[in-house]
């Protein structure tokens, strides 16, 4: 089926692995059946057990493939991201993409004590990216891809409160929450541009998206199916020729401009030594 700005490319990943995170449900699920549709090895990473084999089932059945595991993450909490990081570089031997697809808007603290909304989105794949790096490295040309949002333009990233709090703000009104995930998906985007400089040099890139359809959250510009919703993480997965793009944002298949604050080299780096100090990196 064609989709309006689908992903292009027609690369074959026969003996290559990808991990998709969140991915028993919606956008991650679609991701995961397509990228198994062309010869991938895919790491269901998601939190539920429950869910996550569910899901296995119907990934395999849709992909035709038997290339497909679930393993345990719960990106709430840091021993968990350890604890998969530990068990999948013991298990397997390559990783050549990583989708950082999982993403929540929940009020409560990680087992961390760490806002949720800011501990799942960000701060949890943080985490994983750092340990699996050098796996990716190893595997290169590979790449890192961060699900993120347009709620990102909202965000702002209040590193007092961070200091104090453990979170990107306080307040639990629907609107607090609301800007909550915005601040969330901002430091994805910050995150994706200090990653790409820091791996300068190296065969992995890294590319940060829209895909167009959030769930449970106000900023709804258009919905997309989840077909059509997987396209923008398919094409920063497997896109030939973007390379020279690493760091850049993407929506609808093409590489857009940010604003200002999302690309401040300032706000990046410091972004980036709060998280390292958080995940005691």
């Amino acid at each position: 089926m064609r989709v309006p700005f689908s992903c292009t490319s027609k690369a074959k990943l026969h003996g290559k692995t990808v991990i998709v995170t969140g991915s028993n449900t919606g956008i991650g699920k679609t991701t995961a059946i397509e990228l198994a549709k062309r010869g991938a090895r895919v790491i269901l990473a998601c939190r539920s057990k429950q869910r996550g084999e569910a899901a296995l089932q119907d990934v395999k059945r849709e992909s035709g493939s038997n290339q497909v595991v679930f393993m345990q993450l719960d990106l709430a909490s840091l021993k968990s991201v350890r604890s998969f990081a530990e068990n999948f570089l013991k298990t397997e031997p390559r990783l050549d993409i990583l989708i950082n697809n999982a993403g929540l808007f929940i009020f409560g603290r990680t087992e961390d004590g760490f806002g949720m909304t800011f501990g799942v989105n960000h701060l949890g794949h943080f985490l994983l990216t750092n340990l699996l790096l050098d796996r990716l490295k190893e595997c290169g040309p590979s790449r890192v891809v961060n699900v993120s949002s347009g709620a990102h333009n909202w965000g702002t990233v209040d590193f007092d409160c961070l200091n104090t709090h453990k979170d990107l703000r306080i307040g639990t009104s629907f609107v607090a929450g609301q800007r909550v995930y915005a601040d969330s998906k901002l430091c994805n985007v910050l995150f994706t541009y200090e990653l790409a400089k820091r791996l300068k040099g190296t065969k992995v890139t890294c590319y940060s998206l829209h895909p167009g359809k959030l769930h449970s959250c106000g900023f709804l510009f258009f919905m997309k199916t989840p077909l059509q919703g997987s396209q923008t993480t398919l094409h920063c997965a497997l896109q030939e020729g973007i390379e020279h793009l690493s760091g850049r944002h993407f929506s609808n298949c093409t590489a857009r401009e940010v604003l200002a604050k999302a690309k401040d080299p300032v706000t990046a780096k410091k972004l980036w030594e709060i998280s390292e100090r958080f995940c005691d990196l």
